[in-house]
């Protein structure tokens, strides 16, 4: 893992670097610095306006019960997406407008839930417990035996 960041740290700035200096020699160096610049406030809008959209889908699973995993992950997507557009350069810009559209989040979903990421973390595997009308929780607990503690949680109330 620490080799993949030293490269992605290394070889990022060089294609940079690169993609700057062709594109700066094709088009000038002010057309491409407001590029960089429109790329970013473009980023920051749909941040914004997909960000708030997919916090909206997550409210709405935890209201029916469920664990919000897909809005999670497509709002660490969104996340990296605006990080890549506010970072000046052309080949993060990309990859950071990609990240926009869903269908390529959902593939990136796909993959990762493929290769067997998330599954496991969320504690939910089988999908949310029903909830029952009258207030109580079902749950399965397991007693560790010499680590008992002799006063409940506060809030809890204990039959």
């Amino acid at each position: 893992m620490v080799i993949v960041l030293l490269l992605a740290f290394v070889i990022t700035p060089i294609v940079e670097i690169a993609v700057f200096i062709q594109i700066g020699g094709e088009i000038g160096l002010w057309p491409t610095l407001a590029i960089v610049v429109i790329t970013a406030i473009v980023g920051t809008a749909l941040l914004r306006a997909q960000g708030v959209a997919t916090f909206a889908n997550a409210q709405k699973s935890l209201a029916r019960g469920e664990f919000p995993v897909s809005q999670v992950f497509d709002g660490a997507c969104l996340l990296i997406a605006g990080a890549l557009l506010l970072t000046p350069g052309f080949v993060t810009d990309g990859i950071g407008l990609a990240l926009f559209f869903p269908p390529v989040r959902d593939l990136l979903k796909r993959w990762a839930l493929a290769r067997g990421r998330f599954q496991g973390h969320t504690g939910m595997a089988e999908g949310p417990r029903p909830r029952r009308e009258d207030g109580i929780v079902e749950g399965e607990f397991q007693v560790v035996e010499g680590e008992r503690d002799t006063e409940p949680l506060s809030g809890t109330k204990l039959k």
